[in-house]
């Protein structure tokens, strides 16, 4: 048992401690076990055989990015389909909520393991992102997580980084964040499998993890996505190496299984899209995954069928599948949505004979982490403690809105947060010794969540205060502007939709100005309909260079956009954040809130 697993299991022993009298009081007053019992494995202890098989609970969630409060807006709902076919909006998540639905989920199962599927930390809101996510580290503990895999976004600062969460010890320039307190960091291992230093060539955290009790091995393999250095800035992934994810999980199964460990539940960092956004929709219908694609259906059907379940992240998509393994046989394959909205709850029937899962009798469901229980104190403590070291930048407004402007929960391409993004982005790199840009590209993933009207503290409805700016724009990536030639833009545009980008497109928030046609009745490339695309009502010129601000993450050549990477004459400018902010207070006051975009600059033909 690994050091984490020590501490977290020293908590839960001390937690348990005050029920052992009444728990002895029961067991005194139980019936001896009957011959029959003893017969068949199901004797009550006392010197008799163990029963054969034991239910294992395994409790998951993933992507939970740094969302200790609940999420404001679309951001912090669920989608429950009903009875009769209609669905219903259901506000959800929090970890003061998270941790009383864990906490309940867990009575009565002695053998209950608690997992998670990556993105812990990153583009996360102010609460979390200002002290570096110390205070979701924290919280995890707290909360008893027993492992997680790394996800892309515990590599935004940095391998030095994530080491420094999970051993602790205080930021290199942040420094400490309380008097006399040091960050003692995570008390559960982060699993990197598939994750490689390219000077040792060795992982740069563990690959697995045991979890051990009462003769019960259960082995869990950590990995984050192969394409994580496309979706990370070079500095994140900088002198690292990531590797094939059924490869990597395959090889260490054969290792775990050398170890006696056979038992093994993967945790993935990629995920897929199921049919329906209902958390609660069957994706076995009408048979086994018919119902989800994107990349998890082919790691899934390449996975050893060593491996008992999956449980995955980073689509943010809700999902309790099976998908069968290279024998046919059907898996589990699992994914919360993400911000702590929703836990599976996963029994595995574990064989005391073989040491081996009984897949047959893998059961599995998501479970809505509703806002109407009660908080869990000692979280609601956290959030209070880290507020109150927050709250003087937290709570300062940057502008006014007139209703909602939604970007993570539009649903459409082009959202109008968006929007309002890259033409603040555009009005601070286009004077001439800002930059000069002429069009401004912001990259959908990069836009976390929603402005919303009603207030989210004492601030007034429709007053932006700097925590909110932040949870929408939490990377703090710099601003470039570039030359490119308008072929190179048109390119560019191209590229949402095809070649890496083809089976999910993502779409760029243009600034105004920019307007083209995306045809989704065709494919690949030929969906941008080149002869549409203007600048001000003027065709783009492929011969004609252009200035074009993004951020530095885009300006990469990141999130499959190689032709951005491609700019010349680069200037560096400020803040992508400080750039909406200012845009906030120059555009908008009480009496003149700023109205959502429309969000019509780019035709689509579906």
């Amino acid at each position: 048992m690994s050091a984490p697993q020590k501490n977290r299991a020293a908590r839960r022993v001390l937690a348990a401690a005050a029920g052992l009298a009444t728990v002895g009081a029961l067991v005194a007053t139980m019936p001896a076990a009957t011959a029959q019992d003893q017969a068949s494995g199901k004797g009550h202890g006392h010197g008799h055989q163990k029963p054969r098989t034991v239910d294992v609970q395994l409790l998951s969630f993933n992507d939970l990015h740094g969302n200790l409060e609940a999420p404001a807006g679309s951001a912090g709902t669920v989608t429950e389909k009903q009875a009769d076919g209609t669905t219903k909006t259901i506000p959800a998540g929090g970890v003061e909520y998270l941790a009383t639905s864990l906490r309940d989920a867990r009575k009565g199962n002695p053998y209950s393991i608690t997992a998670a599927g990556g993105d812990m930390v990153g583009a996360s809101p102010l609460l979390s992102g200002l002290f570096h996510d110390e205070p979701t580290i924290e919280a995890l503990n707290k909360i008893d997580l027993d492992v997680t895999t790394v996800g892309n976004h515990e590599f935004d600062e940095g391998a030095t980084e994530l080491a420094r969460l999970q051993n602790g010890g205080c930021h290199p320039t942040g420094g400490c964040y309380e008097k006399g307190k040091k960050f003692k960091g995570a008390d559960f291992p982060y699993l990197a499998a598939n994750v490689t230093t390219e000077k040792t060539g060795k992982p740069v955290l563990k690959p697995y993890t045991v979890w051990k009790k009462n003769g019960v091995k259960v082995g869990f393999i950590g990995v984050t996505l192969e394409g994580t250095p496309d979706v990370v800035t070079a500095e994140g992934v900088k002198g690292l190496k990531f590797h094939d994810e059924i490869e990597t999980v395959n090889k260490y199964a054969k290792e775990l299984e050398r170890q006696g460990v056979k038992s093994i539940v993967a945790l993935i960092h990629e995920g897929g899209s199921p049919a329906s956004t209902a958390y609660n929709y069957d994706c076995d219908s009408p048979g086994a995954g018919d119902g989800i694609s994107g990349p998890i259906s082919d790691i899934a059907k390449g996975i050893t069928p060593k491996v008992d379940a999956l449980v995955t992240g980073h689509t943010h998509q809700a999902y309790a599948c099976t998908i069968p393994d290279p024998a046919g046989n059907p898996r589990l394959v699992t994914s919360a949505s993400s911000f702590g909205k929703l836990y599976t709850d996963t029994t595995l029937t574990y064989d005391r004979r073989t040491n081996d899962i009984v897949r047959t009798s893998v059961k599995s469901a998501n479970h809505v982490v509703s806002r109407e229980q009660p908080k869990a104190k000692d979280l609601t403590s956290l959030i209070g403690r880290w507020n109150k070291l927050a709250a003087p930048i937290a709570a300062a407004p940057q502008g006014y809105i007139a209703a909602d402007i939604n970007g993570r929960g539009a649903s459409t391409p082009e959202s109008p947060l968006g929007d309002l993004i890259a033409d603040a982005q555009l009005a601070g790199m286009s004077p001439a010794d800002k930059g000069g840009a002429q069009i401004a590209f912001m990259n959908p993933g990069g836009i976390r969540s929603d402005l919303v009207h009603k207030a989210s503290g004492s601030e007034g409805d429709g007053v932006v205060t700097y925590g909110e700016a932040f949870t929408v724009q939490p990377f703090t990536n710099m601003m470039n502007a570039v030359d490119l030639t308008g072929e190179q833009v048109i390119k560019a545009l191209q590229q949402q939709v095809s070649g890496s980008n083809e089976a999910s497109p993502k779409i760029l928030q243009p600034s105004k100005g920019l307007t083209y046609t995306l045809d989704m009745t065709k494919s690949g490339a030929a969906r941008v309909v080149t002869d549409t695309v203007k600048l001000n009502g003027e065709a783009i010129d492929p011969a004609k260079t252009y200035r074009v601000a993004m951020n530095e993450f885009l300006a990469g050549g990141g999130d499959g956009f190689p032709a951005l990477g491609e700019g010349k004459n680069k200037l560096v400018g400020a803040a992508d954040l400080d750039m909406l902010n200012a845009y906030l207070k120059a555009n908008s006051s009480a009496e003149a809130p700023l109205a959502p975009p429309a969000a019509d600059r780019i035709k689509i033909v579906k």
